[in-house]
């Protein structure tokens, strides 16, 4: 991750504000509805509850089926699945989930003698990881694997999948609430495999990650191409791992990034490819609902030096969860879609290209 990308930062100063390094976000005025903010192109049908984490599965075989997946946040919660025009397809729809976090998607994994995408979720008060077959949600784990067992922090609550590129195997990476979490291991690692009889079961790997013990670790995001993990330390900044297990030195955080310059909660990460490697790393300013802009390769101090490039401000209030792809899924969102969640149980979904014009970004074509 030697090559830098140059931006030219020209762009419209009502929706993102050039700051320096260190620069702190206000908090948005309350009486004020997101003045000059990047407007989305679809906003989802309301969930039931408390809307927290989207997921875009993207049709190979027609994009524009492509799907996003949002979880509701509650004891009676469920993962919601929406078609690009924002519709709920509610056969697909799991209900009855205890509390679902977060939700990540990854392509490619065997079981039952095929080869099959899945989405994975928290279920929180369960301590459990479900997972699910795409695009039908058909359950492939046999009621859950459990997270963080033999531990006194079981609540689970952030994931993301990680496909190792040396050889397809798939892992999730899970964090938990705050409460009784250590210092050091706060997260877990769990290798996913068909147990021989067509259910997903999971082989813990490892216990990693530092904690500043300021609130907790929901985010996480992985860099697949380039074999890095994000995760916010929410009350203290962004930290960043290697994700294979099995790399020389595994356990040791590489580098911190946006210890500063938020008004508090550092929350949903969101890494948008724009080639091998570079891109953007787009992380949530979740009081201020602006989203936190930072290079995606190395910087002047070194390959782990993720320069901010700026902030953008969109339509999304107090922001938990979000993700994006490059890919163009239908003419409605070119140069990739953006999706994030919103305080009114909904998801915003935005064209790509109209957030690299409101923050001085590229599009990959």
């Amino acid at each position: 991750m030697t090559s830098r990308i140059h931006l030219v930062l020209s762009l419209s100063l009502a929706a993102f504000t050039l700051a320096p390094l260190h620069a702190k976000d206000p908090l948005p005025d309350p009486g004020v509805l997101h003045a000059g903010a990047v407007a989305p192109r679809v906003v989802t049908e309301p969930t039931r509850h408390d809307t927290d984490d989207p997921a875009i599965w993207i049709n190979r075989a027609d994009p524009s089926q492509s799907l996003i997946l949002g979880t509701d946040k509650d004891v009676d919660g469920a993962l919601y699945v929406y078609g690009l025009d924002g519709k709920i397809h509610h056969d697909r729809v799991v209900r009855g989930l205890v509390r679902p976090n977060n939700v990540d998607i990854a392509y490619g994994l065997p079981v039952g003698g095929a080869v099959v995408d899945v989405a994975v979720t928290t279920e929180r008060y369960a301590h459990r990881l479900r997972v699910y077959r795409l695009p039908d949600m058909a359950p492939l784990d046999g009621g859950g694997i459990p997270v963080f067992e033999g531990e006194r922090a079981r609540d689970c609550m952030g994931v993301s999948l990680y496909t190792r590129p040396s050889d397809g195997a798939l892992f999730a990476i899970v964090s938990r609430s705050d409460f009784g979490a250590p210092a050091r291991g706060y997260l877990h690692q769990y290798r996913l495999v068909d147990d021989g009889a067509g259910t997903v079961r999971g082989i813990f790997v490892r216990a990693f990650g530092e904690w500043s013990g300021t609130k907790e670790v929901e985010a996480i995001a992985v860099d697949d191409a380039a074999g890095f993990v994000y995760y916010s330390d929410e009350g203290f900044g962004v930290r960043k791992y290697l994700a294979d297990p099995l790399a020389d030195d595994a356990e040791d955080e590489l580098t911190q990034l946006g210890t500063a310059g938020f008004a508090e909660d550092h929350e949903g990460i969101s890494i948008y490819e724009f080639d091998a490697a570079s891109g953007y790393i787009l992380v949530s300013n979740q009081q201020a609902d602006t989203f936190r802009i930072f290079a995606r390769e190395g910087g002047p101090g070194g390959p782990h030096d993720h320069g901010f490039l700026g902030s953008v401000r969109l339509s999304t209030r107090a922001s938990d969860g979000s993700d994006v792809t490059f890919r163009t899924l239908s003419p409605q969102f070119p140069g990739g879609l953006f999706v994030a969640m919103s305080t009114d149980r909904t998801f915003h979904l935005y064209a790509w290209e109209d957030i690299a014009k409101a923050a001085g970004l590229k599009v990959r074509r």
